[in-house]
């Protein structure tokens, strides 16, 4: 699994003009792509991870926080795209990317597992064409990959 993660003072997503998710921050804007070997073990480790990130403006004794330091929000967003690959040629290819069947449960698990660890989480539609608005914090932007 792949994930872009933001960090933000706020995001949201809307699909046809509707908000279907929005966070207030300090919290992290992820975008998770899922290729074909992925597991559910996988998507605990990955929510695992975001979770304890330490990428948070620091507390008053200068160290960095996460999300589960402070109750921050998090909005996960499935996004394909990260798995496209374009060394060859001007068109990415997608053979990376798992199909919708494989990767939508598994970035449902990401989120379940979240919610599990006590996580404020939104969510994007999966397969819906996505509007994304974000202010990324610093700007501050990793890439996670387990």
């Amino acid at each position: 699994m792949r994930a872009v993660v933001q960090r933000v003072t706020e995001a949201r997503v809307t699909v046809a003009g509707e908000t279907v998710g929005a966070i207030e921050g300090p919290g992290l804007c992820v975008l998770v792509g899922v290729t074909h070997e992925d597991t559910p073990a996988k998507a605990a480790q990955l929510a695992r991870k975001l979770w304890t990130l330490r990428i948070l403006s620091a507390d008053e004794e200068g160290v960095e926080q996460s999300c589960s330091d402070i109750g921050g929000p998090l909005l996960v967003i499935s996004q394909f795209t990260l798995y496209g690959d374009a060394r060859k040629g001007r068109r990415p290819t997608w053979t990376a990317a798992a199909p919708g069947p494989v990767a939508e449960p598994l970035v449902d698990e990401v989120v379940a597992q979240l919610r599990a660890l006590g996580a404020k989480v939104e969510t994007g539609r999966f397969g819906a064409d996505m509007q994304v608005a974000l202010v990324n914090d610093g700007p501050f932007t990793v890439l996670v990959e387990v």
